[in-house]
């Protein structure tokens, strides 16, 4: 701008993005990238705990005796009133609750306070986030599933229910090309492995299958979804019902076999957030249950596999008939698209 020369070839340079898919192919390629993933609740808990909280009371004036805040208010804060991979919002949210104590103090309102769960709530207000839960009960067509976003992970509902028809599939709920063709795909195993899953083929042939994902007005995508929109139709199709404590993540081929998929670490801590007990993962993606940490480690049972038949075994509970609508849960990556 000045036409004054600069020498730039010792300055390194530091760029960041939230989406890496959205960086120009010839920039990325001039990159060394380094993928930092979100905070979990027990490191985002820590973090408020030893930084956000004291700095927030010293902004406020506030000293030490005068407001405490325990593990659980703390942690209901992160899940009800902030949905990030970091803590920004975190601490605009405890400096709210440190300002209204300030303010109450100073009024002659109080001396201090302690923050409990329910009093956070009656000083934030109403929660804004409200994290998907797992079902309470089995149900015909019933698989929980797993997606990631940039803000974290979790659970969500695949919908498949059987009506009269011409063995057609109808598809709804935003989903991109990549989900269609899992879909498709896991309608073509049914067909050709009727008899290992309980199927009746003639049935099958004259009947319509619709397969929905919540949310509606979300766009989802990914590969991911395969093995749950799978076991959802398998449900719906011979009226067994799917497991509610388990969910599961890994992308379906045409012939049965379960391929890896990404996210492992933000997709099993929003399903165990969710109360999720049985986590079902592809075989190759065993390393990266590594990245968990030690304390879900020790409470979850994982199942490895290879084959939407071992999925089926694990999920489907045996042969019996009931109603024809099914729900199953998986979710994928912005309104950031949903991320299978």
């Amino acid at each position: 701008y000045l036409g004054v020369p600069f020498d730039l070839s010792e300055v390194l340079f530091i760029a960041t993005a939230n989406y890496e898919d959205r960086i120009p192919p010839p920039l990325l390629d001039r990159m060394e990238t380094v993928e930092f993933r979100g905070y979990t609740e027990s490191e985002k808990l820590e973090i408020a705990r030893r930084y956000l909280l004291p700095r927030q009371m010293r902004q406020s004036g506030l000293r030490e005796d005068e407001l405490e805040i325990g593990d659980d208010a703390i942690l209901s804060v992160v899940q009800n009133y902030t949905h990030e991979a970091g803590v920004r919002q975190l601490e605009r949210e405890l400096g709210k609750l440190s300002r209204k104590v300030a303010r109450k103090i100073a009024a002659g309102e109080s001396d201090g306070m302690e923050i409990t769960r329910d009093s956070g709530k009656e000083l934030l207000g109403r929660p804004r986030v409200h994290p998907e839960r797992r079902a309470t009960e089995d149900t015909v067509g019933v698989a929980t599933g797993m997606f990631y976003t940039p803000m974290g992970g979790d659970i969500m509902f695949v919908e498949a229910s059987v009506m009269p028809g011409d063995g057609g599939l109808v598809l709804t709920g935003q989903l991109g090309d990549v989900m269609k063709e899992s879909a498709r795909a896991a309608l073509s195993y049914a067909k050709s492995h009727c008899e290992t899953l309980g199927i009746d083929e003639k049935a099958l042939d004259k009947r319509e299958i619709h397969i929905h994902v919540p949310a509606g007005a979300v766009p989802k995508d990914g590969p991911s979804a395969g093995i749950t929109m799978a076991t959802a139709l398998i449900s719906a199709v011979s009226g067994r019902r799917v497991r509610a404590d388990v969910s599961m993540t890994g992308e379906l081929t045409l012939t049965g076999r379960v391929l890896p998929i990404g996210g492992v670490k933000e997709k099993v801590l929003g399903a165990v957030r969710a109360g999720i007990t049985e986590i079902i993962l592809p075989q190759e993606n065993e390393a990266h249950l590594e990245d968990l940490p030690d304390a879900v480690r020790n409470t979850l049972t994982v199942h490895l596999v290879e084959d939407l038949h071992r999925v089926v075994e694990l999920a489907i509970r045996s042969p019996k008939r009931s109603g024809g609508t099914a729900v199953a849960t998986v979710r994928t990556e912005e309104v950031a698209p949903i991320q299978a």
